[in-house]
């Protein structure tokens, strides 16, 4: 059955209860990714002074998601998702998923996740369409996002699992600021709500975007990225 549910902000068509169930799961933050661990170059900011408070934060969450990860994990996602059954397309992806990041530590913070998310998936929800993408990366490591939208191919509509997607990114974001800066609980919520017309911009974007004509933008984050990589305290793995 298919449900259509307009909120005046956002229109989801939902396939059925149960992609929804298992989207909002492997979003969620105790699902078994790692992504934690990651902050994104962001606690290098912080310690450089560039993220002091909840405006600088939102300004850094939006330009991730409309110039850098959000709008390049977008693309992926996109382009997973509509060749989930296209061997040759998905070969090509595996590639370029593995190098489109500007740092050592990004490109952890993909793969790693990455391989997580498909162990668990295919442990918890087995699927033989995610049994040979699987066996088709071999040992290569084609990142989360790649991941995340062959196996929503089978569940879900792909606005909402890029909507939902973005959203986590977002909150991963967040959840790292208000440990780093750092922020209350309450400013990291205002945060999330006022987040929301950038990931619902950028889930839109992605929907259209031509991946053979897009890259990252983001250049003062992959700074950040590879300044933290000799930081001295971290917290974090990026």
């Amino acid at each position: 059955m298919i449900t259509t549910t307009t909120t005046g902000i956002i229109t989801i068509i939902m396939t059925d209860a149960d992609g929804l169930y298992r989207l909002t799961a492997w979003t969620s933050p105790s699902f078994p990714t790692g992504a934690f661990s990651y902050s994104h170059g962001l606690e290098w900011a912080v310690e450089a002074g560039r993220v002091t408070n909840e405006a600088d934060m939102r300004g850094w969450i939006e330009h991730c998601l409309a110039n850098g990860v959000g709008r390049t994990d977008g693309a992926l996602l996109a382009a997973g998702y509509r060749a989930a059954k296209d061997d040759a397309r998905l070969d090509e992806l595996i590639d370029l998923a593995g190098a489109w990041r500007a740092t050592s530590e990004t490109a952890l913070e993909s793969a790693q996740p990455g391989a997580a998310f498909l162990t668990t998936v295919r442990a918890a929800w087995p699927s033989p369409a995610l049994d040979h993408f699987a066996a088709l990366c071999g040992d290569r490591k084609p990142g989360l996002a790649l991941c995340f939208g062959v196996a929503a191919a089978e569940i879900a509509t792909l606005d909402l699992a890029l909507f939902l997607y973005l959203s986590a990114l977002a909150a991963h974001q967040v959840s790292a600021g208000v440990r780093l800066v750092p922020l209350g609980q309450t400013a990291g919520q205002r945060l999330v709500a006022g987040l929301e017309p950038a990931v619902r911009k950028a889930a839109r974007r992605a929907e259209q975007d031509d991946i053979e004509a897009i890259g990252s933008a983001a250049w003062a984050v992959d700074i950040a990225s590879m300044k933290h990589e000799t930081q001295t305290t971290r917290l974090f793995r990026s």
